[in-house]
């Protein structure tokens, strides 16, 4: 490179962050790099603050899975390898006219054997008859739709009542009309004609890894805060800028570059990484490719509330020592989730012995943004009065609205935006994404995403040197 080249990275969370830190930390040459966040801080949907007298109680993601290594392998660069804790096993429970713990022999709810379902009381005799069946049915063809498969193969009661709320929960989504193709863990089990045996060979192949008996998720014991905190910090220590407050309004090419207009000003870089969500993305990226930003606009995001509420010792029923539960489709009003996040996390225990408890509510297709903080906690003590059996009056509770955070992957997702980047970089690269909206959910997936994308854009600044 014969001068310093300039990256502009817009979105300030995870993915965001991480491809920053790639680039800097990797470039074998001066590189400048600014992060653009349009909120006032960094973090995206990714934040931490005191509750109930404890100092760090998370208000979205409480954890990151660490049987993938991106998020993991991010952490130990960081410094925070140390500072991880895991929860504390406590088992978990599915709604459906009383309490169920959910069964074990499981792979995101689908069945690797049948006893994980026939001596449960969440399945009926006769859902158990059907799910049975599957091993013996001829393969069937999927159609990206995670729904219209696990049904066909295992029958409704199998789909609402274990993986439709196993993978519902994670990505706030209705999974009939959700991307088979944006689970990995499901797809997978598509390519041999029995999805149970399948599932079995899986959890077989997976229990032979030397990580086997490892945590499956961690944290840092300063919450999921702390991660994003040393990542800012880092990016700054390697010579980042990172604008807060700055809303990005068009991208235009400018030579072998690009012009950024952001919040009455222009900057002319040499690559973009766009880590921020899709539908609005759209609104930018215009300038680029008016087919790109019109597909953007059509993803959906669902919006989440989550309300967590510290709950007195003298309320709460004593049996219920598990680390929460999920409430089928067909069974909910309003609350999809909680977790007990006392008996999860070992380190959310108050002293005076109140029990911390998170509530979710609103999904896809179930939007509850339009009520009111007062409003949303009625209809959860409501629920929880509901599915508990007991009268909870909380001493705090915290608000935190998650308006469209959760990226929705419908059928076709990926073709969609393979559509989408060769609309936008057609005429030559130095676009590239990262983040929920467009790989994968979750934050091992979005650090994966932000690694891929930094790594290509050293190359891409390579290439113009050439």
């Amino acid at each position: 490179m014969t001068h310093s080249r300039h990256v502009v990275v817009i979105g300030g969370g995870v993915s965001g962050l991480t491809t920053a830190l790639t680039v800097l930390a990797d470039s074998p040459e001066p590189v400048s790099v600014t992060v653009l966040e349009s909120q006032p801080t960094v973090g995206g949907i990714i934040r931490t603050s005191p509750f109930a007298g404890l100092p760090a109680v998370d208000e979205a993601a409480d954890a990151f899975l660490t049987r993938v290594p991106w998020a993991s392998q991010l952490a130990t660069e960081l410094g925070l390898g140390a500072a991880l804790t895991a929860p504390t096993g406590a088992h978990a429970y599915v709604w459906h006219n009383g309490m169920h713990t959910i069964p074990g022999d499981l792979l995101l709810g689908v069945p690797a054997k049948v006893r994980s379902f026939a001596t449960s009381g969440l399945i009926s005799p006769r859902g158990k008859i059907r799910a049975a069946i599957e091993p013996l049915l001829p393969r069937t063809t999927p159609k990206d739709s995670i729904g219209h498969y696990v049904r066909r193969r295992f029958g409704n009661e199998i789909h609402e009542r274990l993986v439709d709320p196993l993978v519902g929960s994670i990505y706030a989504a209705d999974t009939d009309n959700f991307s088979l193709a944006a689970v990995p863990q499901l797809a997978a089990l598509t390519t041999e004609r029995s999805m149970l045996i399948a599932a079995a060979a899986a959890r077989k192949a997976a229990a032979k890894n030397p990580a086997a008996n490892a945590p499956i998720f961690g944290s840092p014991l300063r919450g999921m805060g702390a991660l994003i905190d040393t990542l800012a910090d880092r990016v700054v220590a390697l010579g980042g800028t990172i604008r807060t407050s700055s809303t990005v309004e068009n991208i235009e090419r400018h030579g072998s570059g690009y012009e950024v207009s952001v919040s009455g000003h222009t900057l002319t870089c040499d690559a973009i990484a766009i880590a921020s969500p899709a539908k609005k993305s759209a609104d930018f990226v215009h300038g680029l490719n008016k087919h790109a930003a019109t597909l953007l606009r059509k993803w959906d995001h669902a919006s989440v509330v989550l309300i967590t509420m510290a709950i007195p010792a003298d309320q709460w029923p004593s049996h219920l020592t598990g680390s929460g539960y999920l409430v089928p489709k067909p069974d909910q009003r309003w609350v999809t989730a909680a977790s007990f996040g006392s008996n999860k996390w070992a380190h959310w225990r108050p002293t005076d012995g109140s029990m911390i408890v998170r509530v979710s509510l609103g999904r896809d297709g179930l939007d509850v943004m339009h009520y009111d903080n007062d409003q949303l906690l009625n209809l959860a003590l409501a629920d929880m009065k509901l599915h508990l059996n007991a009268d909870l009056t909380p001493t705090e509770v915290r608000t935190s609205r998650w308006a469209e955070s959760f990226p929705q992957y419908r059928p076709h997702h990926f073709d969609t935006l393979e559509e989408v980047e060769k609309s936008i970089n057609g005429h030559g690269g130095g676009v590239y994404f990262a983040g929920a909206s467009y790989r994968g959910i979750g934050i091992p997936a979005c650090v994966q995403q932000a690694r891929i994308a930094g790594e290509s854009i050293l190359k891409h600044l390579a290439s113009l040197s050439q």
